[in-house]
């Protein structure tokens, strides 16, 4: 496939991902009632972390591997079955858990552990397509999962219990994950498939999971925790404003899980970061344009979209949007770290996470929910600013370092 081509499928694949994921949270919100729709916000949440754990671990290392020969086909189908057979076990044990636990967000846990291996298993074939560089048969089954969740979620009804919705939500991927199955068969069918090496120590998903364990799953769990203790409305007033923003959510999470194999096609390595600085300047321009458009927003429009949740939603649109523009600019500098030398973010990672943390609870405390988003704010952009400088650093010492051989392999 040519790069352009390549590179417009990958576009269109993460707009419609991006896409289905707000359709599902705006459906929710209508179909709910505020507090139903917090329930829904707080498993979602713990889908969300479960997803980028999966990525994290079996997606990222994978689509930086280069050439496309058997193993790399080999590896993609050795992935998605490790996905497939890990999300099982681990919906398994959250399944049998939440069963003996009352409550509404205990079934809705439930639920989720019944789904999970659909929902993980469909998206680390999006990886496999990435890295063997169809993007086409990532969007053909990302299109039909778009016209199932639609389809399923308009048959119910307002009131719908959060359990029934995440059930529901999750089953709407099963005909987009066989087809993307038999789709993988076809293109990796006679490839050797071997799940030692996503089990062996020095794993590289290993030290990407911890990355995503102390940055985006540390920043969700705590607002999950801090509406634990402190206000049980605050993870349905950051998850609302969130949801406004789930396609940026979406192509900044896409930018650094399948921007390698296209970005691997831009000559050297000075062009493919300038390319990635013109990015960062895209997608923050992008955000900027979004939030002013939302926050021109008329409230029966927002209403129509988020429901009852709209109020608290709307009043966090200033910090949410100078979030997500600063999240665009971080997100493309670890992307370029990780072109350059992937061992190089861990640091970043843990320091700036752990700050956003410190300045959301500090925030909270001084400024209610509206100043836990503004220091949620504060946060990303300390860690744009951290990732770029390290950017600059390798660039001017000219210390960049390559992968080895174990951690980014190469078909023969």
């Amino acid at each position: 496939m040519r790069a352009r081509t390549a590179i417009l499928c990958s576009v269109a694949d993460q707009g419609v991902a991006a896409l289905t994921n707000i359709l599902v949270l705006v459906a929710a919100a209508r179909l709910s009632t505020v507090a139903d729709f917090a329930r829904f916000s707080a498993v979602y949440l713990v889908f969300t972390v479960l997803l980028g754990v999966s990525g994290a671990y079996t997606g990222q290392p994978l689509v930086l591997r280069r050439g496309g020969g058997e193993d790399t086909r080999g590896a993609c189908r050795s992935a998605v079955v490790f996905t497939v057979g890990a999300s099982a076990s681990l919906g398994a044990l959250l399944a049998a858990v939440c069963l003996f636990v009352p409550g509404d967000t205990a079934r809705a846990l439930l639920a989720l552990g019944l789904v999970l291996p659909v929902v993980l298993g469909q998206d680390a074939l999006r990886y496999a397509f990435s890295t063997l560089q169809k993007p086409h048969l990532a969007l053909s089954g990302d299109l039909l999962r778009l016209a199932c969740v639609l389809g399923a979620l308009a048959a119910q009804e307002y009131g719908a219990a959060p359990a029934r919705l995440i059930a529901v939500w999750g089953l709407s991927a099963l005909p987009a994950l066989l087809l993307s199955a038999v789709l993988l068969h076809r293109s990796t069918a006679g490839a050797p498939m071997s799940l030692r090496p996503l089990l062996r120590r020095g794993h590289l998903g290993q030290r990407f999971t911890v990355e995503f364990g102390v940055g985006n799953a540390t920043s969700q769990l705590s607002v999950l925790g801090l509406g634990a203790v402190a206000n049980p409305l605050l993870v349905g007033a950051l998850r609302g404003a969130t949801t406004l923003f789930g396609p940026l959510n979406v192509l900044f999470t896409s930018a650094t899980s399948f921007g390698p194999p296209l970005l691997g096609r831009v000559g050297d390595e000075r062009r493919r970061v300038r390319a990635t600085a013109g990015l960062a300047a895209v997608l923050a321009a992008t955000a900027a344009l979004w939030a002013a458009a939302l926050a021109l927003l008329p409230e029966r429009a927002g209403r129509e979209l988020l429901g009852d949740t709209w109020p608290t939603a709307a009043a966090l649109l200033p910090a949410t949007g100078s979030q997500y523009a600063a999240m665009a600019v971080g997100t493309c500098g670890l992307l370029a770290l990780r072109m350059l030398d992937p061992r190089t973010t861990l640091s970043i990672q843990v320091v700036f996470s752990l700050t956003a943390v410190a300045l959301m609870a500090g925030g909270y405390a001084l400024g209610g929910v509206p100043g836990a988003a503004w220091g949620l704010c504060l946060g990303s952009l300390c860690k744009a600013a951290a990732t770029w400088t390290r950017v600059a650093r390798l660039r001017r010492r000219g210390t960049a370092g390559t992968l080895s051989a174990d951690a980014l392999p190469a078909a023969p």
